[in-house]
């Protein structure tokens, strides 16, 4: 178990209760929306988490497949999924390793669900750039893509030298470390890597993908609006192009 499936051992009772999640609906208005693809579409929802979009796109008559990397967000899922009505297939696996070539019309990953999520020593482009061509490989061509992610422009203004000197960020990193102690004793030391929007515009297109748009894209207030230095997330919206690997 790494330290991320930890964290979310503690965190799958009570991930719903946190404020971010709160303004849902709205969020699966804009997804429908931006996505583009009729009822019956199969949507990926990489980093799932508890299902708190991957469910409400199931009601809306979607054909939703979750992938987590942590077995107690996806029992949390399952049980949604299950009081809503509806079937998704939730798959535990690490979404460095997932993909099912040209299997989905749309993917989503969403509120730092797998993306931006590193390990100890664990380098970005090995982690983050696998995700996104995992992801471009298991789309359609022309298969709508939005994600959202941190904002390294609040990271950088957030810091100070003295922070820095104490290891709560990583310059040469854009990472935040974050160390916590769970309620029983446990400790546990996250890495959460920043993004610029050019970083993004790189990423995405060595990953296959042409870019609609960046935006800012804190949970709850997404409306396409103007990226700020101090927005918490950012959001792309792109599309899988022919340039995305299909083995």
């Amino acid at each position: 178990m790494n330290r991320w499936q930890t964290f979310f051992r503690y965190e799958a009772p009570i991930y719903d209760q946190e404020c971010f999640t709160k303004n849902t609906e709205a969020e699966i208005a804009f997804l429908k929306t931006e996505l583009g693809v009729p009822a019956g579409a199969r949507i990926l929802d990489m980093g799932c988490g508890t299902g708190r979009h991957s469910v409400p796109l199931a009601q809306h008559g979607f054909a939703v497949t979750g992938v987590d990397l942590s077995r107690d967000m996806l029992d949390v899922a399952a049980r949604r999924a299950k009081g809503a009505g509806v079937e998704i297939e939730f798959v535990q696996e690490n979404a460095e390793t997932f993909s099912r070539p040209g299997a989905f019309d749309a993917a989503i990953c969403l509120c730092e669900g797998a993306f931006s999520l590193l390990g100890a020593r664990e380098d970005y482009l090995t982690h983050d750039a696998a995700i996104l061509s995992n992801i471009a490989r298991s789309l359609r061509k022309g298969g709508r893509f939005v994600a959202t992610m941190l904002n390294a422009c609040r990271m950088i203004r957030r810091y100070s030298d003295a922070d820095v000197a104490e290891g709560k960020f990583d310059v040469m990193r854009m990472t935040e470390v974050n160390r916590m102690t769970m309620k029983d004793g446990t400790e546990i030391e996250l890495y959460e890597r920043g993004y610029t929007p050019p970083e993004l515009e790189l990423m995405l297109y060595c990953a296959g993908f042409d870019i609609d748009g960046i935006y800012g894209g804190t949970a709850g207030a997404w409306n396409k609006q103007a990226v700020s230095l101090d927005e918490f997330e950012l959001m792309v919206i792109a599309r899988a192009t022919s340039r995305a690997p299909r083995r």
